[in-house]
């Protein structure tokens, strides 16, 4: 059984992110609205992922939203 932790940037009326560490070592993400939908990423991909969405790369226009 996976141990949630909610996000500590997550506001208490809004949808909150939690996340919680795997036996294998992946971590798992998931959303409050939708808590079926499980995300597993490695360490090193959520850090990348970070980094990049940080630096801009995942940015959209207003007319693209």
């Amino acid at each position: 059984m996976l141990s949630w932790q909610k996000s500590s940037f997550s506001e208490q009326a809004s949808s909150c992110l939690y996340v919680a560490s795997a036996p294998d070592g992946t971590l798992r993400l998931r959303e409050s609205d939708g808590p079926e939908a499980v995300l597993r990423i490695t360490p090193d991909t959520l850090r990348a992922l970070i980094r990049a969405v940080k630096a801009g790369e995942f940015a959209f226009a207003p007319s693209e939203m």
